[in-house]
Formats: C-alpha cells, sequence, structure tokens
C-alpha cells in the first residue's frame, strides 16, 4: 500500500526545491543565447520598475563645498559620438512640444530668465568614474511650469543635436535636483559639456544627462525602439543612483 501524501506538504516541499533549483535554472538560462537575451531584458526591466518605486522624489541629492569640486580641467567630456557637433548657438532654440500649453520654440535667454539655480553634484559615470562638478541651470520643474506642461503625464523625451535621445520619468523631471544646465563652474557651458544645454541629474547616471539639448517633448508614450539611446541597447532606462 502506497503512503498517504498530505498535499499540503507536497506544496510546500515542491516550493522549497523549486527555489533551491531557481539558480541552477536561471543559469543554464543564460547557457541558451535565446533566453540569455530574453532573461537579461526581464531583469533589467525589473529593476527599472523597482527603482522607480523605490525612487524618493523629494529627498535632495548630496551637494558638496566648493573645496571639493574636481577641476574643471579634469572633468571628462565623455560623448558618445562628437565633442563639438557643430551647433550654432546664436540660432539655438529648444523646441518644446507635446503636453504643454505653450508649445513653441524657447531661446536660451528666455530659460535664463527663470530662477537660477547652482550646486555643487556628484556626476557618476557608468564606466566607473565619478567626479563633483559645479552645475548652473534651471530646474526643469520651473521650465516645465513656465510652459503649463501637464505634470500628471509620466515621461519627458529629449533630443540632441549630436542625434542623442534620452527620456525621464516625470518623478525624476521634477526632482529639485534636476537642472536643465546652461552653466558649468559660473561659466556658461563649452561645447565638449554640451552648449548651450544639457541635462544635470545627479539622481542619475551619467548617460542620462544627455548634451546639445534641442527638443523636449512632453508625452505619454515612449516609442519601444526609440526610448534612450543606451536603454535601447541594454542599459537600464532608469538608472538611477
Amino acid at each position: 500500500m502506497e503512503p498517504k501524501i498530505d498535499r499540503r506538504q507536497f506544496k510546500q516541499r515542491s516550493r522549497r526545491e523549486l527555489l533551491k533549483l531557481s539558480p541552477v535554472l536561471l543559469a543554464g538560462g543564460f547557457a541558451i543565447p535565446p533566453l540569455r537575451k530574453w532573461l537579461l531584458g526581464r531583469g533589467i526591466a525589473f529593476s527599472d520598475w523597482a527603482s522607480g518605486e523605490l525612487f524618493q522624489r523629494g529627498r535632495p541629492a548630496a551637494t558638496f563645498a566648493d573645496s571639493e569640486l574636481t577641476p574643471l580641467e579634469r572633468f571628462p567630456y565623455n560623448t558618445y559620438d562628437d565633442d563639438d557637433p557643430g551647433v550654432d548657438l546664436d540660432a539655438w532654440t529648444l523646441t518644446v512640444s507635446g503636453l504643454v500649453e505653450k508649445p513653441g520654440e524657447y531661446t536660451l535667454d528666455q530659460i535664463r530668465a527663470l530662477p537660477k539655480i547652482t550646486q555643487n553634484t556628484r556626476h557618476v559615470c557608468v564606466e566607473g568614474w565619478d567626479v563633483i562638478g559645479s552645475f548652473g541651470g534651471v530646474r526643469i520643474s520651473d521650465f516645465l511650469a513656465s510652459a503649463g506642461a501637464d505634470a500628471t503625464a509620466p515621461f519627458l523625451f529629449f533630443e540632441c543635436a549630436d542625434d542623442y535621445y534620452e527620456s525621464l520619468d516625470m518623478a525624476t523631471a521634477l526632482h529639485p535636483n534636476s537642472l536643465l544646465c546652461y552653466e558649468m563652474y559660473g561659466k556658461p557651458l563649452d561645447r565638449g559639456h554640451g552648449a548651450p544645454l544639457r541635462l544635470s541629474l545627479p539622481t542619475k547616471l551619467g548617460y542620462k544627462s544627455a548634451k546639445y539639448l534641442t527638443a523636449l517633448e512632453v508625452t505619454n508614450v515612449l516609442r519601444p525602439n526609440h526610448r534612450a539611446y543606451w536603454a535601447d541597447l541594454g542599459y537600464s532606462w532608469f538608472a538611477g543612483l
């Protein structure tokens, strides 16, 4: 006569055995090329979701004294393609579109007319280096308010003069340390650092701080294969610190 099996004990034991086997199954999955790409994609997507849920939108980023600044000449340019995409600084405007009451072309003087914020914050590169820089500009939240942006929209999408593109969640955009940056170390941005306008996002990895901005769109939807340059290549989209 076969022994009688308690169904609840069987389920608990099966669950324990499955948890023990999970790392083995996961490792086996990574050994299969088609599964490897899927597993990595799902892992990054989960990480982005969790990071967004845990993001403390009102918590200030760390700031530093002037004595702790990295000298400007030691702040790398580190552009993805070209240190100078040839922006016509005199004719430059930022094209604002999407879910805003005042779309159109915004000049640098219009942006500079908004309250200026200067902060010394850390810039962290995914390549493993970091520096403390001095950044000046306008809070993204102040600019969005001036343009009548719908702050309930989930995303901002940016285009750049060097064909780079980036996007942000609205919570990050509204963070008090997130800047549309037009100065570094008290001087207008030079071309290698993203003149005339870049993002400065001390709550994010450096590749989110796009340079040479030319367009900003407030949107409910990001294009699946055109969300952000590095995210489309498999990096984290949220890229939080």
